[in-house]
Order: structure tokens, then C-alpha cells, then sequence
């Protein structure tokens, strides 16, 4: 099973704003690609960057090319746990069934990758809408020894209240075909079934 490790960032006032304005706009670019996912019946993500990456730079061209690359990467993820979720109802519908369209909530977390954060001398650097965040970071001796003997499969961002926290989630190598579906279904993400009012959380 993967391992996560929740790392708090302890953040000023400033430097939450700042996180806040990326999540938002993250957030955003999800909702863009995410109905182009489900029109094309599409969760590939090479297909899908093919699809939606060009209208997603033109868009939210504050997010830069690799932020983009990671919101369709967070659709395609979404749209893979709708039809792998043990929780899910859409689980066990013919594949040929309409897709639903998948909204993401404000509290939608942030992926990252190493293009887009790095930690180095337990400096943590990430990527904002304004430029780079620098933090102290003193990451616990246990994640240190998971990056050199596991497979790194996700930085995610999240917040909690006003905290923002780091999540570091790693697999072992023999581990990486399995689903990457959580116990539960994802607190952020809608489904719509209908054009006008149907709105429901599985």
C-alpha cells in the first residue's frame, strides 16, 4: 500500500495568500480540462494533455507549462478514481455509460513534481503564481529514508483550516501498477449527472 507523510508549512500571512491564489487558480485550470475529459471520454493523460493543454496555457497562462501538465494530470487521476473507487457508484457501469462531469471544489489539493518543487539543504522551493516560496523545511528522518529506498508517486498540497500541508505519498517498486485510489472518496470532487440540477458527491 502507498505511504503518505503529512509535513505542516508553516507559512506568514503573505506567503498564505500566495498559496491560497495557486489552489484557487489550480482549482480553475481543473474545472477547464476536467469536461474535456468527460466529452472525450478521456483519462489518459497523454491523450488528454494532447486535448487540453493548449487551450489550458491560453487560459491560465499564470499556472506555466508544468502546473498545467499537473492539472490534467489531476483530471485524469479524478476521472481514474471515479471507475476504481470501492465507494464509487459509477464503479461497475458499462464502459460504454456517460461520463459524469467532475467539478473540483475550492479545497481541491495542488499537485507538484520535482520541476515545480525541490527540497534541497531542507530548503523547500515551490512554485507560485508570483514566483518561487522558500521554506525551512526539516523533513522527519523516516520520509528522508522512504526517498532513497521507495518510488516518490505524488506531492500534494493541501489545506487544512489555514494550515498547508505537504503530503509525500511513495510506493514500494513492486507496488507500481496498483490503483491509486484512496480509502475514501475524495472530500473535493462533485459529480454532475445532469446539465441542470442534478449534483451529487459519488
Amino acid at each position: 500500500m502507498p505511504s503518505t507523510y503529512s509535513v505542516p508549512i508553516l507559512t506568514n500571512d503573505a506567503q498564505r495568500l500566495r498559496l491560497q491564489a495557486l489552489q484557487a487558480e489550480f482549482c480553475n485550470a481543473c474545472n477547464l480540462v476536467a469536461p474535456i475529459s468527460q466529452q472525450h471520454r478521456c483519462w489518459h493523460r497523454v491523450t488528454l494533455h494532447h486535448l487540453a493543454y493548449r487551450v489550458l496555457r491560453e487560459q491560465h497562462p499564470g499556472l506555466g507549462a508544468q502546473m498545467a501538465c499537473n492539472a490534467i494530470y489531476a483530471v485524469c487521476r479524478a476521472y481514474r478514481t471515479l471507475y476504481e473507487h470501492p465507494q464509487s457508484k459509477w464503479k461497475n457501469l458499462p464502459a460504454e455509460s456517460p461520463l459524469p462531469n467532475l467539478l473540483f471544489l475550492a479545497s481541491a489539493p495542488v499537485y507538484f513534481d520535482r520541476h515545480t518543487l525541490s527540497i534541497k539543504d531542507n530548503i523547500l522551493s515551490m512554485f507560485t503564481l508570483e514566483g518561487r516560496l522558500r521554506f525551512q523545511l526539516q523533513l522527519p528522518a523516516e520520509v528522508i529514508e522512504r526517498f532513497a529506498s521507495h518510488r516518490l508517486r505524488e506531492i500534494v498540497l493541501t489545506q487544512i483550516d489555514l494550515q498547508y500541508v505537504l503530503n509525500f505519498i511513495f510506493l514500494d517498486i513492486d507496488e507500481e501498477s496498483q490503483s491509486s485510489t484512496d480509502d475514501e472518496w475524495p472530500e473535493y470532487l462533485l459529480t454532475l449527472e445532469s446539465p441542470q440540477t442534478n449534483t451529487e458527491n459519488v
